[in-house]
């Protein structure tokens, strides 16, 4: 278990339960747009390892976490079926910052502030290990599919598709 020096929520979080995982840090280039794919190169992983963590929200305040690869895009109907709700749009970004008290780009579905319903896209499954924010840009986690939708008590769903 690879602890980090100071920790962030994610770490403390994933210590504090057992789970192993590897830190995997790179030097963030503020210029980039695409996070995910930025960490990917980087840390010279195929993209489809490396998931990003998007919010979305289904109604006043009633917000969900989205866990999948940096190298599709969120499939909105599908969440909204998989939560059981009408609709969901993408959360306001100084919302998800608000709730999850952590920083765009640098979201972690691991250790938030407040739990919230948590679907991982069902093609992490096909990976031994998957790539996650650690809680801050330019630092990410290693995990199994299934540690990580232990930690976040989150589900599998098909909620990704080809961009």
């Amino acid at each position: 278990m690879a602890r980090a020096a100071g920790g962030t929520p994610a770490t403390v979080a994933l210590d504090r339960a057992r789970i192993p995982y590897t830190v995997r840090a790179y030097e963030h280039d503020p210029s980039v747009q695409s996070y995910g794919l930025e960490a990917a190169e980087a840390l010279g992983v195929e993209p489809a390892r490396v998931f990003k963590t998007l919010l979305v929200e289904s109604g006043p305040g009633k917000l969900a976490v989205s866990i999948i690869p940096v190298d599709r895009q969120l499939d909105l109907k599908s969440v909204a079926a998989a939560l059981g709700v009408k609709r969901v749009v993408m959360a306001d970004p100084a919302a998800a910052e608000r709730v999850t008290g952590y920083v765009v780009g640098g979201i972690s579905p691991i250790g938030q502030k407040k739990a919230l319903p948590t679907l991982l896209d069902e093609s992490a499954a096909q990976h031994a290990t998957v790539l996650v924010s650690g809680g801050k840009r330019g630092f990410d986690i290693e995990l199994t599919p299934s540690d990580l939708l232990k930690i976040c008590r989150g589900r599998t769903a098909s909620i990704a598709r080809r961009g």
